[in-house]
């Protein structure tokens, strides 16, 4: 840890005299890139020297004690060690979480796509379920919450939802739920009382803004059509919805919420950049993986990740073997300490590789 902070303090004293040359202001990308890095790093160089300042005070009193030519004097640094390795445990705990590789997306928002699995209607009624908790959930955050696509179930629920959460520290909290959940429960339509296995599928991609992605023009195909849903809902009369298509990758995407195509346009548009985004990570995510052995936060949409047991009202995140049973709960979005967890987690990981 120790030759890790001295590099990073060197790193900050290399920016401090960039940030000292007055011809750094003549280039504004620079100096903006500069000041943010030269800033995240003043906590971590700040506590770095008190460490080293705890451990000449902590050096000073061992002699002391070893001496142990006066027998009060002696007393006062036996006690006043014991606060200096209490404090020093406490501040290299701080500063192992502060080394954690930070992601670079976490502070971004999330578009978030729910779709029906295995399972047929009840599958899609348990992709509602899931749509309505993490509805709940957001609210309780203060996030704000914008309808992207959907498609209605006749039975309830959605074949497909996709829905983006805007606010601060998102995709941090929400990028855990990335998988499958799996539910078990007795259909409302299942006259036995027998219990039913289905699953829904729930990917989370950061929100790309334009500088993130480069999209050109020439490589999407679009089509305007006319809106349709389940029930006669959200349909209209003119060609509103919106289909684009990213020739090169293939990438489909679609958005009919808004009864202007404009708008429905700038959605889709939005959709599509986080895919693109969130594919090009895909390669980092998978290096980190492998570099971590990570549970937790692979990325794999294709893992089931998540149990939602209802007869016994238990939840389980088969990721770090966490069992709840306050599912009655959960699903009224009380997804706090499940997040947490799997937060707590992930972080000790990280930590692992610094320490």
């Amino acid at each position: 840890m120790e030759k890790k902070l001295e590099q990073l303090k060197s790193r900050y004293e290399e920016l401090a005299v960039a940030l000292s040359d007055p011809g750094i202001y003549d280039q504004p990308e620079k100096l903006t890139e500069v000041t943010k890095e030269h800033s995240s790093l003043k906590s971590l160089v700040e506590d770095f020297e008190k460490w080293k300042n705890l451990k000449n005070q902590i050096r000073g009193n061992e002699e002391v004690i070893a001496q142990n030519e006066d027998p009060e004097l002696t007393e006062m640094a036996r006690m006043e060690l014991k606060e200096l390795k209490q404090e020093l445990e406490s501040l290299e705990e701080k500063i192992r979480m502060d080394l954690i590789p930070k992601d670079p997306e976490d502070s971004k928002n999330a578009i978030m796509e729910i779709r029906a699995g295995t399972g047929g209607d009840e599958a899609a009624i348990f992709a509602g379920d899931l749509f309505e908790m993490y509805r709940r959930y957001a609210d309780e955050r203060k996030w704000k919450i914008e309808l992207m696509d959907l498609h209605e179930s006749e039975k309830g629920g959605y074949k497909d939802i996709v829905f983006k959460l805007t606010g601060q520290d998102v995709f941090a909290e929400m990028k855990y739920e990335s998988g499958v959940h799996r539910v078990q429960r007795v259909p409302e339509t299942e006259s036995q009382g027998r219990v039913h296995t289905s699953a829904a599928t729930v990917a989370v991609l950061p929100e790309a803004e334009e500088v993130d992605v480069k999209i050109n023009p020439a490589d999407l195909e679009f089509e305007a059509y006319r809106a349709s849903g389940a029930g006669g809902q959200h349909v209209n009369t003119t060609d509103s919805a919106v289909r684009i298509r990213h020739v090169p990758s293939g990438v489909v995407v679609t958005c009919q919420q808004e009864r202007s195509q404009h708008k429905n346009r700038e959605k889709a548009m939005a959709m599509l950049r986080s895919k693109l985004y969130e594919h090009e990570l895909k390669k980092t995510h998978s290096e980190r993986a492998e570099a971590r052995k990570s549970q937790v936060s692979t990325g794999d949409r294709s893992a089931k990740i998540r149990t939602y047991n209802f007869p016994q009202g238990r939840l389980t995140d088969h990721r770090i073997g966490l069992t709840l049973y306050n599912l009655d709960a959960i699903m009224k979005g009380n997804l706090g300490e499940v997040i947490k967890a799997l937060r707590i987690q992930d972080n000790l990981e990280r930590m692992e590789q610094v320490s």
